[in-house]
């Protein structure tokens, strides 16, 4: 008689919602491509750069994307071009190095997917700062195509690494 009344209580009172399953945001992070020697501090790509910057692009073809973001260099803006163009996309620049820059991502792109191009260093930062934990070095000046797919609920929190070639 008492499970029974328990039962009806519940039943008049509503169960508790289940939890919410926490928002995963997908953040894909690389290195530009390939720069040329035409400009010290602000270079364009290499022809080799061009290649594989629409490799890129197709490697992503299929993927659902919601922004792409560059910093404001030549080389990354010119990676990023070629998947925004696919994706119908505006190339958005962004300051790394900025826990700040981060959090207004993850508020933003909540559950969604973004591709972020930076350099050597700050793909590396960000996916550590994603994380919460040193698990990157920064990239070697001849490392280039490697993908950095970083999945949180938010900063540090329910998140993952993995590592691609391109």
């Amino acid at each position: 008689m008492k499970t029974r009344l328990l039962f009806v209580w519940l039943l008049a009172v509503g169960l508790p919602a289940p939890a919410q399953s926490p928002s995963l945001t997908t953040f894909i992070l690389v290195r530009h491509a390939e720069k040329a020697t035409n400009h010290p501090t602000d270079p364009d790509l290499s022809e080799k750069g061009r290649e594989r910057a629409q490799r890129l692009a197709e490697l992503l073809t299929s993927t659902s994307l919601d922004a792409v973001y560059s910093t404001r260099f030549m080389r990354t803006w010119q990676t990023a071009e070629p998947v925004a163009q696919v994706k119908n996309l505006p190339v958005v620049p962004y300051e790394p190095f900025k826990d700040e820059v981060i959090q207004a991502m993850l508020t933003t792109h909540a559950g969604k997917t973004i591709l972020l191009v930076g350099h050597s260093n700050t793909t590396p930062w960000m996916a550590n700062a994603l994380l919460g934990r040193p698990e990157r070095a920064d990239f070697s000046e001849s490392e280039y195509g490697t993908v950095l797919i970083v999945t949180v609920s938010e900063k540090g929190k329910v998140a993952s690494l993995v590592a691609l070639q391109y």
